[in-house]
């Protein structure tokens, strides 16, 4: 049985001795819940041994509340603990003086994705650079990676960092939270005391999860638009179609499972792929299908679709590649649809005057291969594999498990 560092914080109560007459804030979401889905401010509450005196609440709220990205949250009390829950998305990104004189020690327990472009990777590094700042102490209740350990995509470059992009690293990262914070520690030489409360009996080269103890552990959506483990094996490719013109299907019940519009022709982008790059599109299966938003992108507008399916037995965990395919299927659009367009212009994350593309992808690599006629699948190999090995030997050091 996997434990979480929430589980295993809360079953040992000697683990929380050196926390005895200090003022202890949780930085929390609706997925940070323990085996029984008791939510871990609630859990924390329960225990006579500690003094909760506020929390903290990521991108869309401590217990989840709004359900599109850009949507922020406010300030306000919480109404069962009565204690105060600041919002780090909302009137502020990083935490005021004033927040980080509310605590000793923050307990940070987050369900992250794998994935750069996840926001909660951001508000840690927030955190932990404000702890230093204001010499207070954290601890990381660890939990899963369920993307698992492999490493995509292209590493951040220097000047693109941003909300969504808190440092030089692929994609698709492979690191737990815990781990992720002690490369932070490292990296930014932060002095900050920091604590990793490690999970028991995690094994993510193990089938059929891969990162996830699937048929073990209820999965909790950590994000409104993150509802199964599928969507998080899909999210390092998916996610950058929230910087095209394309839906990646908010609005419907497989959000960054799928990808359309109402004026492409699906089948016709499947072949080209597979055509393109044969070699990206191994470990899963794709369809072509119809979808329909109820909100966002083409809403109320019938879509030809491609569905990415890595739910059954032709997921091939090592052998699948998100964000090569996601790239693939850009070309292939730009291939058939010459003057088609592909890139949404608009303030992604507060960043002004930079495409949303160039900003998810940490660089303007990916979308001028897109765009070059000329560059071939291999170009961007050559690019994405070189960063890669380096990100792999650079968090060697790291890995807790």
């Amino acid at each position: 049985m996997m434990k979480t560092g929430l589980d295993c914080f809360i079953e040992n109560k000697k683990l929380r001795r050196p926390l005895t007459n200090k003022r202890i804030a949780l930085l929390a979401h609706p997925a940070s819940v323990t085996q029984n889905l008791t939510h871990s401010l609630d859990a924390l509450a329960a225990l006579d041994d500690l003094n909760l005196s506020a929390a903290f609440g990521p991108q869309h709220g401590l217990r989840g509340d709004k359900q599109d990205n850009m949507m922020e949250s406010s300030d306000y009390t919480d109404p069962r603990h009565q204690i105060p829950v600041f919002s780090l998305y909302g009137k502020v990104r990083r935490p005021t003086d004033s927040m980080m004189d509310s605590f000793d020690v923050l307990l940070i327990d987050l369900q992250d994705l794998g994935c750069r472009i996840y926001t909660f990777i951001t508000t840690l590094r927030y955190m932990l650079e404000a702890a230093a700042a204001h010499n207070k102490a954290v601890w990381i209740l660890d939990r899963p990676n369920p993307a698992g350990r492999p490493i995509e995509g292209l590493t951040l470059r220097d000047g693109w960092e941003s909300f969504v992009g808190a440092g030089a690293m692929p994609m698709r990262h492979g690191l737990t939270m815990g781990e992720m914070a002690n490369w932070f520690i490292a990296t930014l030489k932060l002095d900050v005391e920091c604590k990793v409360i490690r999970m028991q009996g995690w094994q993510p080269d193990s089938a059929p999860g891969y990162g996830w103890t699937l048929g073990e552990r209820t999965w909790i959506n950590p994000s409104p638009n993150a509802p199964n483990l599928w969507m998080a094996r899909c999210y390092a490719g998916t996610v950058m179609l929230e910087g095209t013109t394309l839906s990646e299907g908010r609005g419907t019940t497989r959000p960054l499972e799928i990808f359309g519009a109402p004026d492409i022709d699906a089948a016709k982008v499947i072949k080209k792929m597979q055509q393109l790059a044969p070699q990206w599109l191994q470990g899963c299966r794709l369809g072509e299908i119809w979808f329909e938003p109820t909100f966002h992108k083409h809403q109320g507008k019938l879509c030809s679709g491609v569905q990415i399916y890595v739910e059954d037995s032709s997921y091939q965990h090592q052998n699948f590649t998100p964000w090569r395919l996601q790239a693939l299927a850009f070309k292939a659009i730009r291939t058939l649809y010459p003057d088609y367009p592909l890139w949404r212009d608009f303030p992604y994350e507060y960043e002004f005057g930079k495409l949303a593309i160039d900003v998810i992808n940490g660089s303007t690599l990916l979308r001028k291969w897109v765009d070059d006629t000329e560059s071939t699948p291999n170009d961007l190999a050559l690019l994405a594999s070189d960063d890669e090995h380096c990100w792999k030997q650079e968090i060697s050091c790291f890995l807790l498990y």
